[in-house]
């Protein structure tokens, strides 16, 4: 369908005019009511721009029922749902623009909100009905419109939020669901009926009616192995529900940050996957602040690593800007195997030292303003470390710079596992920078 504008005032052009533009996307239409110019007229008046309480209550439920029909459908993106004294939107089915169309004029107008009622009556799906208790077939065509897969995923989603087990299967033109409720999801909504008011046990108990339809066997197990069993006991045990993970991120478990811990510790684990668009010509790359974004970019995912893992403030990587050069060549080494970075070492040229033995609560020895590499940061991915890594990346430092291992600096203060690898390459003593 097209774009189009529908003026609602006489004077089409005026600054108080008011319009609503129908907006095509690819699974549905944004159907919006521009009141800006509208709203600024009656706040000059000294009036109020508010909706009134039964517009706002009429819009909510017509764009709580359209967004599920949209999602029904199959769409899994955002939608816009605005409104305000400004701007009222309301995503709807393309079936649907006219008469969101017309129910947004008549409310707009004649302050009339039948007709948004009316939509969402038209939109409701019968969810209720198809997480019902009992055996059933949702025919495609008949109850749903979507591929039965997509309608599958969509109420599975609407039997976890009812705490319904669905028992579902797709076929090539129809769903087969069999709700039931777990004895968890039991118990907690008798404990809890606060946080979920109105809710009736429809499942418990329930017989299916001689005559049902039986849902065709399509082989595998017997269907009800677990006919007739016993629910599972639950006992309350105080268990460690915080703290930090050995990555860094916290075992707190929240609604964001469960995939986003998943990804972080396999990457801590194993390594930073290496990008299949950056070509590595040998397992070590030294990367500066003058090579492309792309090897930069990957350079500051890397450094996130140690960042997460030891709680700095700041990425030991930063260089995210134009090319440039610096005065104390800032660069990092990223060590590859098996597809993943598995060794950090960022490092700069400086000539500021003073010599320790490494010995615990001794103090630091001679200064000495030879210019030499410095170890800002190493970092070894979990499943690779006491292999010897880290030694490669300070061999390879000092290899690259054109010195001996032992002459290489590190930054201070060092940390406990520096300090053993320092010992192992340098047991006679460090440059700190």
């Amino acid at each position: 369908m097209t774009e189009r504008t529908i003026y609602l005032d006489p004077d089409r052009h005026g600054p108080s005019s008011r319009k609503i533009n129908v907006w095509a996307h690819r699974w549905y239409a944004l159907v919006e009511l521009d009141r800006d110019g509208h709203v600024d007229a009656l706040t000059r008046r000294g009036d109020s721009p508010d909706l009134p309480a039964a517009y706002t209550e009429a819009v909510t439920r017509a764009q709580h029922t359209s967004v599920d029909h949209i999602r029904c459908d199959g769409y899994r993106g955002t939608l816009s749902c605005c409104i305000g004294p400004s701007l009222v939107g309301l995503p709807v089915p393309f079936a649907r623009v006219g008469a969101a169309v017309e129910a947004l004029r008549s409310a707009e107008l004649d302050h009339d909100y039948s007709g948004l009622h009316a939509l969402a009556d038209q939109l409701t799906l019968p969810i209720e009905d198809w997480l019902a208790p009992g055996e059933r077939e949702l025919v495609r065509g008949v109850d749903f419109s979507a591929p039965p897969s997509i309608f599958l995923h969509f109420l599975r989603g609407r039997a976890k939020r009812h705490g319904v087990r669905l028992n579902g299967r797709a076929t090539a033109g129809s769903v087969w669901v069999r709700p039931t409720l777990p004895a968890f999801e039991k118990l907690k909504r008798e404990l809890f009926p606060e946080q979920h008011p109105g809710w009736i046990d429809r499942w418990t108990g329930f017989i299916e009616q001689d005559g049902t339809t039986a849902r065709p066997w399509v082989g595998g197990g017997d269907r009800n192995l677990s006919y007739g069993a016993v629910p599972v006991q639950f006992r309350r045990v105080e268990t460690p529900s915080g703290g930090k993970c050995s990555c860094g991120i916290s075992l707190q478990r929240d609604s964001d940050s469960d995939k986003g811990h998943t990804s972080h510790h396999a990457a801590w684990a194993f390594g930073v996957r290496a990008p299949r668009n950056l070509d590595w010509w040998a397992d070590l790359a030294v990367v500066t602040t003058e090579s492309p974004i792309a090897w930069r970019k990957l350079t500051h995912q890397v450094g996130r690593m140690p960042q997460k893992e030891n709680h700095y403030d700041f990425n030991s990587w930063s260089d995210l800007a134009e090319p440039r050069k610096t005065p104390d060549k800032v660069r990092a080494y990223l060590l590859k195997a098996n597809e993943h970075i598995i060794g950090y070492l960022a490092a700069r040229d400086t000539s500021q030292h003073i010599r320790w033995d490494l010995t615990d609560r001794s103090g630091y020895g001679d200064e000495d303003d030879t210019l030499r590499p410095l170890i800002d940061l190493i970092w070894v991915a979990d499943s690779y470390r006491r292999q010897g890594i880290g030694a490669k990346l300070v061999q390879a430092l000092a290899d690259d710079f054109g010195c001996q291992v032992t002459d290489v600096s590190w930054s201070s203060p060092v940390s406990d596992a520096g300090r053993r690898l320092a010992r192992r390459v340098s047991p006679d003593g460090i440059w700190v920078g």
